[in-house]
């Protein structure tokens, strides 16, 4: 071992520093008088004495410090003390500290109850509908009439979103399904109109279905008691069309945006919306939302013909999404945002659970399980399209179940009497589309099945929003195949983010892309029929027809695959 590795071995964790060596105080203070002597043989303009000289030192800690040196004779203080620089405090007036006590009180309100506010000057939540009258100046035969009705405390959005309206703002407001949207809205205007004016409609409010303006409807007339005000709701159209001279002396329009744009396309135009002051898109996601079946050219229309200037628009939903955002952002002004909770959540009062079914027949059986386990009626069933609906009401109708379908093929009269004697008691479980995920509020519904897979996470929130409203426990249940996997995840974390519990690997699974997701949106994925019928003549007949093909056929990759499709059809028979 040589000389430097013995030196390594000894100086193992050393640290060594080339450093300068330190001056003395002495010296420091020997160059200090040097260079101030220096400086006073120097002459000035004013040929003064030199009063004071500033030293800068700047120490590892980065903080700053003033050295003031007091002169006696020519000889510096070397013991001067350093001092650090205070900031000055503006003192706050007794209207300043009030102010920021509000402000603090009110962000305190706001984070109790998740209410989160995007805009210049939002006015503050109020906290009880008696503070409606005393501070915003609300008549009270409305707050009676909320009373009356059993609202007795309001909930977040109403504590928000009233305020917002009555201070004349335009607003786009997002909550749960089954939080008081539909008194938010309509409480604000009611005390706007305050009485009755004959000049036509002054408030337009759409919805996306006739179930749930009629809906709107209801509670419309409810608040309006002994108010004057009166409301218009759009009935069959091919039955007999309104005169517009007998519309004048409504107040408030409740429709769809079908049969409005109807109205406004005849020659002359049965309805005049140019007094109108408010315009109200409940479901405002459905109905700006883009695909088949939308909206759009219907609401550009009925926006044209609102022709007032100074109108006022608020979109509420209970699901947010980017296109609404962006269309309100660029159209309205002075335009207030609210949102309650985390966004595209679902209510804490559901309970959500997702089932494994194995294939489309164990999706049958599961529901036999649950009736046979002891259903909780009323429940509602969710399946992706009208044809599916029907073969399942044919299931369950042969099992002895009190049940009914709902779609948009049956008459308005159909679908009246059904939602009536759903929410009557006489019908235990009801079949539905899409169609009755929207805002219908159905008192007392305990669970709700997603027999068919949701096509976006939008839709869950919305299908499984049908129960747990108004503060009452629902349960949810969504099955799910080997062909809903590309969705699984998306599902898994809204159940997740409610405070639901879920098996991990469902939230490590792959994401669907973006492509995927809008193609599943647009378009049902093709599944088993239902129907556990057998059809023999009609297999028979096809399976003749695939063999006469075959016989006939001229090429020999036209009779294989025809052949194939007769082996199919076999198959399906056995």
């Amino acid at each position: 071992m040589d000389g430097f590795d013995l030196f390594r071995q000894l100086t193992r964790g050393a640290k060594f520093k080339r450093r300068r060596p330190a001056q003395s105080p002495e010296e420091e203070i020997s160059k200090k008088k040097l260079k101030l002597e220096e400086d006073l043989l120097v002459p000035n303009e004013d040929n003064n004495q030199l009063k004071n000289a500033i030293s800068e030192r700047t120490h590892s800690d980065e903080d700053e410090y003033s050295n003031s040196f007091e002169f006696i004779s020519g000889v510096p203080d070397s013991q001067a003390k350093m001092k650090k620089k205070k900031k000055k405090v503006a003192k706050l007036t007794d209207a300043e500290r009030e102010k920021q006590l509000e402000e603090k009180m009110v962000e305190s309100l706001r984070k109790e109850n998740q209410i989160t506010v995007l805009g210049k000057n939002i006015p503050p939540p109020f906290t009880t509908f008696e503070e409606l009258h005393t501070t915003y100046n609300v008549s009270k035969n409305l707050v009676r009439n909320l009373m009356n009705c059993n609202y007795s405390q309001p909930t977040p959005i109403q504590m928000q979103a009233i305020t917002i309206m009555l201070k004349g703002r335009s607003l786009m407001a997002c909550a749960p399904t089954g939080s008081g949207k539909t008194i938010a809205f309509l409480t604000p205007i009611i005390n706007d109109l305050k009485v009755p004016k004959k000049i036509g409609f002054r408030a337009l409010i759409l919805a996306p279905t006739r179930e749930l303006a009629q809906q709107i409807y209801r509670e419309c007339v409810r608040l309006c008691e002994k108010t004057s005000l009166k409301i218009y709701i759009i009935g069959k159209l091919n039955q007999s069309k309104p005169i517009e001279s007998e519309l004048r002396k409504f107040d408030i329009l409740i429709s769809t945006p079908n049969r409005v744009r109807f109205l406004l396309q005849q020659e002359p135009p049965l309805l005049d919306l140019k007094s109108v002051e408010w315009f109200v898109l409940d479901e405002a996601d459905r109905l700006m939302e883009e695909g088949k079946n939308n909206f759009k050219e219907q609401l550009d229309d009925i926006l044209a013909a609102c022709s007032k200037s100074n109108k006022k628009m608020a979109l509420f939903s209970a699901t947010y999404t980017v296109a609404v955002a962006k269309w309100a952002i660029k159209n309205l002004k002075n335009l207030a945002r609210v949102n309650i909770g985390v966004q595209n959540a679902a209510t804490e009062n559901v309970k959500q659970e997702l089932l494994f079914v194995g294939s489309e027949s164990g999706k049958l059986l599961a529901v036999r399980d649950l009736v046979r386990s002891g259903l909780k009626p009323p429940v509602l069933i969710f399946v992706q399209s009208k044809e599916r609906a029907k073969q399942l009401f044919e299931e369950l109708l042969y099992d002895g179940i009190n049940v009914d379908i709902i779609h948009a093929d049956r008459t308005q009269q159909q679908r009246d009497n059904c939602v009536r004697a759903f929410r009557e008691g006489h019908i235990w479980i009801l079949i539905c589309t899409e169609l009755m995920s929207r805002g219908i509020d159905f008192k007392g519904v305990n669970l709700v099945i997603n027999y068919d897979f949701p096509p976006s996470t939008i839709s869950y929130v919305h299908r499984i929003g049908r129960t747990g409203r108004a503060g009452r426990i629902g349960k949810a249940i969504t099955f799910f195949t080997q062909d809903d996997k590309a969705q699984i995840r998306s599902i898994a974390e809204i159940i997740k983010n409610s405070g639901g519990k879920v098996p991990e690997f469902m939230l490590n699974m792959k994401k669907a892309s973006k492509s995927e997701r809008k193609k599943l949106a647009n378009f049902a994925p093709k599944r088993e029929d239902i129907s556990t019928k057998i059809k023999p003549e009609v297999a028979k007949s096809e399976e003749t027809k695939v063999l006469k093909n075959t016989k006939n056929s001229s090429t020999p990759q036209e009779h294989t695959s025809k052949v194939n499709k007769g082996e199919k059809l076999k198959k399906l028979k056995r």
